[in-house]
């Protein structure tokens, strides 16, 4: 590549867009880095939005870029390490990124493909509650076409990767490929690692001048008012965007600027698709959706909240003296303290509720059930470790997270409800749902987290009349995404009026609470354990059925028809082409759910022996197992007579096949000859002296004839599993054998003379 000085800027972004077409992917990477370490700013400047595409797709999804989220190292392993290295924090892109920062480049970033209720709210001309957007909204000039964010190089950036996840959702995903193995999934965590660490500070940001800094973009003020969701709304003509100068930036916003741009961007992009109206407003069924994230989105979405835990539980404790920590706190410190009730929660929790709400009832919930798990023990990201002898019992919830299980109570309590009434609507007999159901009931047992939540219900539901000092408070909502350094208000003490200040924020203040521990809640928890007994007992029967069956595949498959031709009552379920473990796996995640829900609610012992008892006895009304009539022997179930005759319909179904099997038992269940020697036998009139012979019909027959010759046959042979050569030799044997002992009993009388 020539030097800068031979090359313009057009002419330079000309060779970079043929090098696409022309050179291979690690060549391009080379030379791109070489690129970026000769050439200025200046000329660097005009080639960076083509650039950032051209990794990360266009907006609309034509473009599809590198496609990080199909790129894995098992299958592409040189171009999946040469691109995680040239996009790594300390990487040629970050380097350029720096170096565009140092001179305060803008770029322009169209607001018709924010999320939703921001791009909403900025047409309305209504500044989003959410710090990120404030002194960036940039109207068209004349003539010009839309509104536009000016963003910074590195907000540009950041934007583009976190929105690559949502506006890519279309490209070709191969079924084998693990989102989680993905480049795209490795830069989210390596990146949340990086500026949002667990240990120490945020590393400084690389600089081309040695000694020098990279300044922070223009400081927010945070004296300027701005509207928020339901509050009065202010026009966005009174602010243009100006250039301000940078020379009063706190000391401290340049220390972990990055680190809150980060996560407002990927909270924005990746949760914020929902408003408190548009959540109130989707509560109604008929509503169409207008997002719908995908299981991968999900994934990366719990990847977010495992990290903020393990950010927020690295705070270190607070010193005994208040003066003290006034003095030494840093601002990722104090960061720490604030990130998930100021930035994440109110977001997170409106994502959720629409999960809960809307996604499909098919095991991709998972997905969504393991985020929600994750946001809720925050304890399992904490940096102390169980003690080693306690390793094999339940780890009980530390008191000190209660306050957490408080100001965060409708994530526990309501959600809990939106996933019971999703469990009474799925099959249980699935080894994926039972899987569900048992990992949310196996969460909610940890000892000690029932009593907390109970707790916090009580603070909630805890009349105000009692406490005269709070009665003309007005339970206002947080501004729960605004700049870290902007004006944040008191601590609140009053653990009661947090928890009432947590539930009227996400909910507004006319919501009927629904206790968890009330009647109603606890009637469904009840219903809940109703239909674990009965899918237990139906897995038993499907367990049971295939039991009795897997031998007739072996050998009525050599035959060419399967079990379900000889019975049509049975309608199957996926536990047939699972296998046994999974049955027994099922009826294991009901077992311990039905135990663990009894320990969260304590359900009455005796109450759930009786309804087990009924699911045990009662009918199976999905049909998965219907015997022909039967009684009970000292040798087990023994058919009735219209046992045989039901019974009989498989045997019809075998006299009306085309092949060898039919003709075989055409001939041998139909044939006249035979049917007149047993009619009019002095075996049978003799033993009996009635003349019941004549009143034998073929069913009978069919079903006495299969049972000695057939059947019998094919239980012995699938017993010893000797193939369809031993079969054969079976049934030879046996029709032999039988033929002498017919020949025996009704070649040696002759028949009555009529």
């Amino acid at each position: 590549m020539a030097g800068p000085h031979l090359q313009q800027p057009s002419f330079l972004l000309a060779t970079l867009k043929a090098d696409c077409v022309n050179k291979p992917f690690a060549q391009r990477c080379h030379d791109l880095e070489t690129v970026i370490e000769e050439f200025p700013a200046k000329e660097l400047h005009s080639i960076f939005p083509w650039l950032v595409e051209s990794i990360f797709g266009s907006l609309d999804g034509i473009i599809v870029g590198w496609n990080l989220r199909c790129l894995q190292g098992r299958t592409n392993p040189t171009e999946y390490s040469v691109a995680l290295d040239f996009l790594d924090p300390s990487g040629p892109m970050m380097k350029l990124v720096y170096k565009l920062q140092a001179e305060e480049y803008r770029y322009d970033f169209p607001v018709s493909y924010l999320p939703g209720p921001v791009k909403a709210s900025i047409q309305e001309q209504v500044l989003p509650e959410c710090s990120l957007y404030h002194n960036k909204v940039q109207f068209p000039s004349s003539g010009g076409l839309g509104l536009n964010l000016a963003l910074n190089p590195f907000e540009y950036y950041m934007f583009y990767f976190a929105i690559s996840l949502i506006t890519q959702k279309n490209s070709p995903i191969a079924h084998h490929i693990s989102p989680s193995n993905s480049a795209y999934f490795i830069l989210v965590d390596t990146y949340l690692k990086c500026f949002l660490p667990t240990e120490g500070s945020v590393l400084p940001p690389p600089s081309s001048n040695p000694g020098g800094a990279i300044p922070s973009p223009t400081p927010r003020s945070p004296a300027v008012p701005f509207t928020s969701y339901g509050m009065h709304h202010t026009s966005l003509l009174k602010r243009h965007i100006a250039h301000q100068p940078s020379v009063n930036a706190d000391p401290a916003s340049q220390e972990i600027w990055r680190s809150e741009t980060l996560l407002q961007i990927f909270v924005e992009m990746w949760l914020h698709h929902y408003s408190l109206e548009m959540y109130q407003k989707m509560q109604s069924p008929h509503v169409k959706e207008s997002f719908k994230p995908t299981e991968e989105h999900v994934l990366v979405v719990r990847l977010l909240v495992k990290h903020l835990h393990a950010f927020s539980n690295s705070l270190k404790p607070e010193p005994l003296s208040p003066s003290a920590h006034s003095h030494t706190a840093s601002p990722l410190e104090e960061f720490k303290r604030v990130v998930i009730p100021r930035f994440v929660q109110q977001k997170l929790y409106i994502f959720l509720q629409h999960c809960f709400g809307h996604w499909p009832l098919d095991a991709s919930f998972r997905a969504v059930l393991e985020m929600w798990l994750s946001y809720l023990q925050p304890w399992r990201y904490a940096p102390e470790k169980p003690p080693q002898t306690a390793e094999l019992l339940p780890r009980s919830v530390s008191e000190k997270w209660a306050a957490f299980i408080q100001e965060n109570l409708l994530m526990y309590t309501k959600l809990f409800v939106g996933f019971l009434n999703r469990a009474l609507r799925t099959d249980l007999v699935s080894p994926k749902n039972a899987l569900m159901v048992f990992r949310v009931a196996k969460v909610f047992a940890q000892p000690n987290l029932a009593e907390m939540i109970l707790k916090g219900e009580q603070l909630f539901l805890e009349p105000e009349l009692v406490m005269p000092h709070r009665q003309h408070r007005l339970f206002m909502t947080p501004t729960l995404s605004g700049s870290f350094f902007s004006s944040w208000p008191p601590t609140i003490t009053d653990a009661s009026f947090k928890v009432k200040s947590h539930v009227y924020s996400l909910e507004g203040q006319d919501f009927q609470y629904k206790q968890m521990f009330g009647t109603e809640v606890r009637n469904l928890v009840l219903k809940l354990a109703q239909l674990i007994c009965q899918a237990q007992q139906t897995a038993k029967s499907i367990s049971d059925h295939s039991a009795e069956t897997s031998a007739s595949h072996s050998f009525f498959s050599w035959f060419k028809f399967t079990p379900s031709e000889m019975n049509g009552s049975y309608t199957g379920n996926d536990l047939d082409e699972i296998g046994q473990d999974s049955i027994k796996k099922t009826d294991e995640y009901l077992e311990k759910a039905l135990e663990y829900l009894c320990q969260i609610f304590k359900l009455n012992e005796a109450q759930l022996t009786q309804m087990m008892m009924k699911c045990g006895t009662a009918q199976d009304e999905n049909g998965k197992k219907q015997l022909p009539d039967c009684i009970e022997s000292e040798d087990g179930l023994i058919l009735t007579p219209l046992g045989r005759y039901q019974f009989a319909d498989q045997m019809d179904v075998l006299c009306s096949r085309e092949d060898f099997v039919g003709r075989f038992c055409r001939y041998h269940l139909t044939n006249p000859h035979i049917i007149q020697k047993i009619r009019y036998s002095p075996v049978l009139k003799d033993r009996t002296n009635q003349n019941w012979g004549p009143r034998i019909s073929l069913r009978f027959l069919a079903s006495y004839r299969t049972l000695v010759s057939l059947l019998m046959m094919y239980f012995i042979a699938s017993w010893f599993y000797i193939g369809p050569v031993g079969c054969t030799f079976i049934i030879l044997l046996g029709y032999f054998l039988y033929a002498v002992i017919m020949t025996f009993f009704y070649e040696g009388w002759k028949p009555h003379e009529h």
